[in-house]
């Protein structure tokens, strides 16, 4: 079967990649929009939060659908990880890209793991209780040091990561053109520092007092 066969060849998972990637990216955006209710306060996030929950048809599929799409990513990565790997002992040379980022490029599976190590541990630190005081569970866990500082450095983590696959989804989705290549290398920085600056923005808030 074609479809087999495609998602087999390395052609097939770098879009799986981009695919999954874009969809992420999109619930950065959602998550980080929501979320940003907390420059406001606690009492807005906590409405945010209830109307979302008061939908929980919409979260339940959400929710599963997001596990899924990021088991994908995730299971889809290591596979492209271990095929480069053999390839480049097998003497495969990678093409010039037109972003030159090779740092972020080559520890793409040690932040990939870090944000997963992550995702567990905010997964159950947010989840496992009472969404009717998810806006005091928030401020509590922020005025650790330690647990700011985990947030924050996952949020690094998180924008290296960034910067090299949002780059290789545009080059997947064929956004490869001198015209454009000027811009793509901006929005290769600008995209992540804009999560970086949004979501450490809320642990600093919490940790300095001015959030609770």
């Amino acid at each position: 079967m074609w479809f087999i066969h495609f998602i087999k060849s390395s052609i097939g998972k770098k879009w799986i990649m981009a695919v999954s990637g874009c969809c992420l990216i999109l619930f950065l955006c959602s998550h980080a929009a929501g979320n940003a209710t907390l420059f406001s306060s606690v009492a807005l996030f906590q409405a945010y939060a209830d109307q979302l929950h008061s939908h929980p048809l919409i979260v339940s599929v959400f929710s599963k659908g997001l596990f899924l799409v990021f088991a994908i990513h995730i299971i889809t990565g290591s596979l492209l990880f271990l095929q480069n790997r053999k390839a480049r002992s097998q003497g495969y040379k990678v093409q010039t890209r037109a972003v030159k980022n090779s740092q972020a490029s080559s520890t793409m599976i040690y932040s990939g793991l870090f944000i997963l190590l992550f995702a567990l541990v905010h997964t159950s630190a947010v989840s496992f209780g009472d969404h009717g005081t998810i806006g005091n569970t928030i401020a509590d866990l922020f005025s650790s040091f330690f647990i700011s500082m985990f947030y924050i450095i996952a949020f690094i983590a998180l924008a290296v990561h960034l910067s090299h696959g949002f780059w290789s989804m545009l080059q997947t989705f064929g956004v490869n053109h001198p015209t454009y290549n000027g811009l793509i290398s901006r929005l290769t920085y600008v995209v992540p520092i804009f999560f970086l600056l949004i979501f450490s923005a809320i642990p600093l808030l919490f940790l300095f007092g001015t959030g609770k």
